[in-house]
């Protein structure tokens, strides 16, 4: 089987206005996109997300992936599950982003766990355990994610191994690991062993390549040993495209 992608529209097309960037990422040839929320808000008026729902209706495009309410993440925030200043915004999007998921087929949510230092382990727990009670009405999982600690110095899930001990805590069913390669290759991790031993716990996969969070082959991570060894270790999900480009050819490592 060969593998599925997903466009990441938070950070590729964004020389486009969001609501045409599902279009922009059906003409370059894929099914499928994801998001991180695309709002400034927990709550967004209803015409907006209808805007959305529809743009992405329209393109003849699923959603596969969308981040819950994360905060400024232009600002560098990087989620509110943890932070007693955004448990309460959190906990106001749950609703609205597990309804926006349902509308649009979505089965993957992501919750970023927050910045510290004054992070909270036992509030982060509560809150993965309200998403993941209310994502489970839809059949979706709610994937924890672990971050670079060079570009993200105060986020405390920095390894598959923290992601690992921090989804055992939740103890749901339908909580999973967002294997983000990029960023654990970017700390150090072995990613082909990371898959060959734990592709089982994986709820979704992100990639770049590094040095550089740049398309595949920018950088010196194997990315066609990769895609070889996840198809081996039975991985059926989508591969979500979270890299930075600028200008022409951002795909064209697909023909190559």
């Amino acid at each position: 089987m060969s593998t599925r992608f997903d466009v990441n529209l938070s950070i590729l097309f964004t020389d486009l206005p969001l609501l045409e960037r599902p279009a922009a990422a059906a003409k370059a040839g894929f099914d499928a996109v994801e998001l991180w929320w695309p709002f400034d808000g927990p709550e967004p008026a209803s015409a907006r997300l209808a805007e959305l729902r529809q743009a992405i209706e329209d393109a003849g495009v699923r959603l596969v992936g969308l981040n819950f309410d994360a905060g400024d993440m232009a600002a560098g925030e990087r989620g509110l599950l943890a932070r007693p200043d955004g448990s309460a915004r959190f906990q106001a999007n749950i609703d609205v982003a597990v309804r926006l998921a349902d509308e649009l087929g979505c089965k993957v949510l992501n919750a970023l766990y927050g910045n510290g230092p004054d992070t909270d382990r036992e509030l982060a727990v509560a809150n993965l355990r309200r998403a993941a009670d209310a994502a489970a009405g839809i059949g979706a999982t709610v994937v924890v994610e672990a971050l670079n600690s060079h570009e993200n110095p105060k986020y405390p899930i920095t390894s598959s191994q923290a992601a690992f001990d921090l989804i055992d805590e939740v103890d749901r069913g339908n909580v999973a690991f967002l294997a983000d390669l990029y960023h654990l290759h970017r700390m150090g991790e072995d990613v082909l062993t990371l898959i060959d031993r734990h592709t089982a716990r994986f709820g979704h996969v992100q990639i770049a390549d590094d040095p550089g969070r740049g398309a595949p082959g920018s950088g010196r991570m194997p990315y066609e040993e990769i895609f070889t060894r996840l198809a081996a270790a039975g991985y059926r999900g989508h591969v979500g495209l979270e890299y930075r480009h600028e200008g022409p050819g951002a795909f064209d490592w697909r023909r190559s």
